[in-house]
């Protein structure tokens, strides 16, 4: 049971890679764009998490349903997960809505020189 939330968010990060793959919206676009973009938002995302931790905002739950290893105190492993996850969503909806966005206006565009 103690690894069910990491199991959980590979499965999530798999989806979205394939999600990404399918309608070429991030790394399948340009993945060293992609990289930078995903690392950067990681990272300050963690130097967040450790600015709250220092601060006595952010700490660690207890639950039977993560591994227990720990980056740094009050920092589970599973936390680097969950933020490339969010960040690797946040961008494949940016894109997505972008070319969706894009699409209408295209449409809008045809239909006024129509």
């Amino acid at each position: 049971m103690g690894i069910l939330y990491f199991v959980a968010l590979a499965i999530s990060l798999a989806c979205m890679a394939l999600i990404d793959r399918r309608w070429k919206l991030f790394f399948w676009r340009d993945a060293r764009s992609a990289l930078i973009v995903l690392v950067v938002g990681v990272l300050f995302f963690l130097l967040w998490d450790i600015a709250g931790i220092s601060q006595g905002v952010f700490f660690r739950g207890e639950t039977e349903f993560m591994t227990g290893l720990q980056i740094a105190p009050e920092l589970p492993v599973e936390e680097v997960f969950f933020l490339t996850l969010l960040c690797y969503l946040t961008m494949n909806m940016v894109n997505g809505f972008g070319r969706i966005a894009d699409r209408k206006a295209a449409k809008a565009r045809a239909k006024a020189n129509a």
